[in-house]
């Protein structure tokens, strides 16, 4: 049985209170709560290692530690063959706007690139951008509306000799299905295109092996899963290796530093540290032992079991509703082949409104189009107003969900009797 209550216990937003009413997260797909192990170590790099790097002194030397086993832990987390592949910055979205310039320095006119209508425009709007500044053409790749996810054939029927690369996402921040990663870039790859994977919604809901799915780089972000605000990007050593990057001139060339900007940020690499160290007592709190790779897996291997079924009964009281249409993989035979994100519109009421309605009873989620901007276009959902989206972590209960659930159908039949 998962431990919730002793996880819990890990997360001192949980138990703060509004005028004596609980809290329930569940806008976790935009970010998480963290553990105060996370907030400790963060605190305590500022008041103990507070230094730039390269010095000489007691504080730089103690801040290149903290950089050098942040770079460590996230290799262990993603699966890397080493720290020389983790590139460390902001967020996904940075990280993403400097890797496709520099991949893309040197594409021209005629060369190719796929987009998906599934990914977060986090994941588009670099590559098209970058499309406009060197002449190159753009292939939409849509996702499958039945099965709700992208299918390889599909892939394969854009790719040619001039496809320099497929920007795909692992799992949609809207609809929450899982893509066939591995295959999709067996396929890319074929044809000798960069594959660049978004993997922001998968990592905090699955365990995440780079070097199984056989991709270029894989970018997510510590604050999905438990940590601080920055971005993580993982690139393939061999291909980092023959990229020149922007950078100062008198920056080092050494991986990953010639692809890290400025003044890294040093006390949020501790507190990432720490979010890593989190998923590895979970995994011993899970009988797990060996090595930190082994202990993250074993956490992973509880949770989503745990996950999944809260996301089973979210889906089937949800589904109950009349009216009320989930966006997304609502089988109870396929929960694998997706995350416990789960997005929905109702008939005649605004996405808008059922939000208020819930934070009116101390619920926290999201409305809107959630920058999956392709994913709204494609299913004929008006951007302006977008879906309602639950988001579940392994810290939610499942007294929370069915509260939620009563929430919703409150909610709804008060705005219906409002509208009528």
């Amino acid at each position: 049985m998962f431990p919730v209550g002793a996880q819990r216990n890990e997360f001192p937003a949980l138990a703060i209170t509004d005028a004596g009413r609980r809290r329930i997260y569940l806008d976790n797909p935009a970010g998480t709560q963290v553990p105060r192990s996370v907030a400790d170590a963060v605190a305590r790099c500022l008041l103990e290692a507070n230094a730039n790097l390269g010095g000489f002194f007691t504080t730089a030397l103690a801040a290149q530690r903290v950089v050098e086993a942040a770079h460590a832990a996230a290799s262990d987390f993603l699966g890397a063959s080493g720290s020389e592949e983790i590139i460390i910055g902001a967020n996904m979205t940075t990280l993403t706007y400097h890797m496709s310039r520099t991949v893309g320095r040197h594409w021209k006119a005629g060369d190719e690139i796929i987009v998906t209508r599934m990914d977060h425009e986090g994941n588009v709007s670099p590559w098209l951008q970058l499309a406009e500044d060197r002449g190159l053409t753009v292939h939409f790749l849509p996702f499958d509306p039945r099965s709700w996810q992208i299918e390889e054939d599909s892939l394969s029927a854009l790719l040619s000799d001039r496809t320099k690369l497929v920007a795909l996402n692992y799992a949609s921040n809207l609809t929450g299905s899982i893509n066939r990663v591995k295959e999709l870039t067996a396929r890319a790859k074929a044809t000798g295109a960069i594959v660049y994977v978004d993997a922001v919604q998968f990592a905090p809901h699955g365990l995440v092996d780079v070097q199984a799915l056989g991709c270029d780089f894989l970018a997510c972000s510590a604050y999905k899963f438990f940590g601080p605000h920055m971005g993580i990007l993982w690139g393939r050593q061999a291909l980092m290796d023959t990229l020149v990057p922007y950078k100062c001139r008198c920056s080092s060339d050494v991986l990953p530093e010639r692809f890290e900007l400025g003044t890294p940020q040093i006390e949020l690499m501790a507190g990432l540290s720490a979010t890593i160290a989190y998923f590895e007592a979970l995994g011993e709190r899970s009988g797990a032992t060996g090595s930190r790779r082994e202990k993250i897996a074993a956490a992973f291997e509880a949770s989503i079991a745990y996950e999944a079924g809260l996301a089973r009964r979210l889906i089937d009281g949800l589904s109950a509703i009349p009216g009320l249409t989930i966006h997304g993989i609502t089988d109870p035979h396929r929960l694998d082949e997706r995350v416990p994100t789960v997005s929905f519109t109702v008939d005649g009421i605004t996405p808008d409104e059922i939000a208020r309605g819930l934070a009116d009873d101390n619920i926290f989620v999201w409305s809107g189009h959630n920058y999956a901007w392709e994913v709204v276009h494609q299913l004929g959902i008006p951007a302006d107003q977008g879906v309602v989206r639950i988001g579940i972590a392994h810290y939610n209960t499942t007294e929370e969900i069915e509260e939620t659930i009563a929430s919703v159908v409150r909610v709804v039949s008060t705005l219906r009797q409002k509208h009528a």
